[in-house]
Order: structure tokens, then sequence, then C-alpha cells
């Protein structure tokens, strides 16, 4: 029944999107009231749609208006069967019920699914306001939102403290306080495991259910790596956060950054084959998800959290080192200045500047990514000033 929801629900956010593409195109506007209403409408023409909860179609909608709101209609994208994991959410607290049976486990009742037993892996903390069902990696999950009524502290616990972080792919993450947080999230056993995989998978015939199977097993081996590499910026946001009032990031495009450099076939891309090992490690380390994760620990200590743009950190380093630093080597950083010596871990000295270009920005009060951070306007020799 849950394959069923969810394929329900990806139709409707599909043939939505579809509508709204198609009217933006004439010049005109869809929006979330309209499409409900001629959902209600669809259902009395197509009566599978009735199969699926009416609150988690609506849901759909709803979600389909905020991504494009957010993002363009022209820019969100398609739901497809085959990279798209079933999901679905019932908004109403009123239409489910959370009971706990026993020290491990729990009950939930969803609408039209009836009493579904699932493993209670943490305290709900809190009040209940949405449900989501969801598949990953073979198995189902039901994941609860739960306000909590906690607020953010209006001042850190250690005021004047702050931190730079320097994002890497041979360790995951380098403070300026010369602490280093990187762990390996897939063991050799897996690596070799999910490189046969590939091999079956590419070998198997499309639309086989020996492909199926193939596919769902090395959905197990990512879910577990996606689990681990979560926990491990969860816990390394954690203990940042809470020593730290301040906390200075680059402001990576890792999007861009991890694009593929195939080109074209008037153009094609040089190193490719490299540059594909450079992506999969950054996507390893997981940079985004570490930032998400700092934005959301910093609401509970009152941190706040500061992304400069990459070329700052590079003023900083002039600044810092007078024009005569070089790094040596991946780990080594020393000054060429006369009678200078200094020595540092490369990474660490990266984190250092990054943490010197957040405090710049913070002084001017610009935080924009556009803007300059000199601390003083610059006179030319005839005078005039420039701001």
């Amino acid at each position: 029944m849950c394959e069923e929801f969810g394929a329900i629900c990806r139709s409707v956010w599909n043939t939505a999107l579809e509508q709204r593409r198609a009217f933006r195109r004439r010049g005109a506007w869809m929006n979330y009231v309209r499409q409900c209403a001629e959902l209600a409408d669809a259902k009395r023409e197509h009566p599978w749609l009735k199969v699926a909860p009416s609150h988690a179609l609506q849901q759909t909608l709803k979600d389909l208006d905020r991504a494009c709101r957010d993002h363009g209609t022209f820019t969100v994208r398609w739901r497809s069967k085959a990279r798209w994991s079933p999901s679905f959410r019932f908004p109403d607290v009123q239409q489910f019920s959370v009971e706990r049976v026993g020290r491990k486990w729990g009950r939930v009742r969803l609408p039209k699914l009836g009493w579904v037993r699932f493993r209670w892996s943490r305290p709900l903390g809190g009040e209940v306001c949405s449900a989501t069902v969801s598949r990953k990696g073979g198995r189902w999950f039901v994941s609860f939102l739960v306000d909590d009524h906690a607020a953010t502290p209006a001042q850190h616990a250690m005021p004047g403290t702050a931190v730079g972080i320097d994002r890497g792919v041979k360790t995951a993450v380098v403070t300026s306080d010369g602490d280093f947080h990187d762990r390996p999230f897939i063991t050799a056993g897996e690596s070799v495991r999910y490189r046969r995989l590939q091999q079956r998978l590419a070998r198997s015939k499309r639309a086989s259910a020996n492909r199926h199977k193939t596919i769902t097993a090395m959905g197990r081996i990512m879910s577990r790596l996606s689990d681990r590499r979560g926990d491990f910026c969860a816990q390394t946001a954690a203990r940042i956060v809470a020593r730290n009032a301040l906390v200075v990031l680059e402001d990576l495009r890792i999007k861009n950054m991890s694009a593929g450099a195939s080109g074209t076939v008037a153009e094609p891309g040089h190193n490719v084959r490299q540059k594909a090992g450079l992506n999969r490690a950054i996507l390893d380390k997981g940079w985004h998800r570490l930032e998400l994760a700092l934005a959301h620990a910093a609401r509970y200590t009152g941190t706040r959290v500061v992304k400069v743009d990459p070329a700052y950190t590079v003023a900083a380093v002039l600044r810092l080192r007078l024009g005569h630093g070089n790094r040596e080597s991946q780990a080594v950083f020393r000054c060429k200045a006369p009678g200078c010596g200094y020595r540092d871990h490369a990474d660490v000295n990266a984190a250092k500047n990054i943490k010197a270009a957040g405090h710049a920005v913070s002084a001017c009060g610009d935080l924009g990514t556009s803007r300059s951070v000199k601390q003083e306007p610059v006179r030319r020799a005839t005078g005039r000033t420039l701001t």
C-alpha cells in the first residue's frame, strides 16, 4: 500500500508540474488552490486517485507550490520512477496517533494504513506536528516533525569565541584550533561488495527482477554510508557550536565544484577521470551536509554561522603572511619571508585564514559575497578617497 500511495503522489506531482509549466508558457499562473480544486474533479474521473489518502495528495501539491516559488517552475525536477524514493506526508495531526508499546517498539495509526508497528529509535521530545512515510535502502521509515518549543539563546555561553573551518578531501573538517575531524564511511568489505554489485548491474537486463534486487542491495549499502555521514556531521557540528560563538565557513558552490567535466561532443572535457575522482571525494566528505548540521545545531546554542567568499581567504593570506606564504605540500605551509620561518599544517593555516576573513567581514557588517571587506578606504596619490 505504501508503494501504491507513493506512486500516486509521484503521478500527482508530475501532472501538476506539467500543468504549471504549460500555464507559464502561456503567460498565465496556476497556484495551489486551483490545483486542489481540480484534484477533486480528477478523483471523480480517475477512481485510482481515491486509493491514496486525500491529505497526502494535497500535501504533495503544497510541496510543489513551495518548490516552484522558491526555485522556479522550470527548475523544479520531475519525480522519476527509477530515481525517486517513494514518500508521502500526513500534515494533519488529528488524522493519526502515536503510541509506545514497549522499550524498543511503538505503533502509529495512519489513514488507510491502520496501525503500523515501527522501531522506536529515540524519544519524540515534543508535540508531534506531522508524519512522513518514506522508503530508504529497501526499508520503510516513518519520521515525525516535532515542536520541542526550544528557543534560540540570545547569547552564546562562551561569547567572544570563534573558529574557522576548512573543508577538504583529505580530511573532512579542520578547525583553526588545530582539531581534525574525519572518519571512513565505508568499510573495505562494503567497498568490494559494492563494486561487484556495480558489475552485476551492468550485466543485468533492464526491467528484470535480478536488476531490481541488485539495485536494492546497492541501496542498502549506500543508505548505511549516508547514515554514518549524517551521524558524523551531526556530532562534529554539535562539538563545534558548543565551544564557539562564531563559526566561519567558506561560501563554496559545492554543486558547481562537483559538476562533471565531460563537456560536449564538439568540445570534450579535460582530465575527466581525475575530475570524477575529485567529485566523488567532495561528495563523500559531506561538505554541504556539515553546513546544514551547523545551521541546525547553532539554533540551540546561539552560535552565529558566517560564510565568507573563498576569495576573501586569499586576501587574508596576503595580509597575515605579507605575500610570502607558500604551500610546500598537501600538509605543510611555510612562510618564505626573510627571518619569519612560520610553519604550520596547511589545512590548519587555511582554517586560520578563514577565521580572519570572517572577523573582517563581521567588523564591516557586510556579509555579502559581492562587496569589499576592506576595513578602511583606499587613498590614491591624488588624495581622492575610494569607498
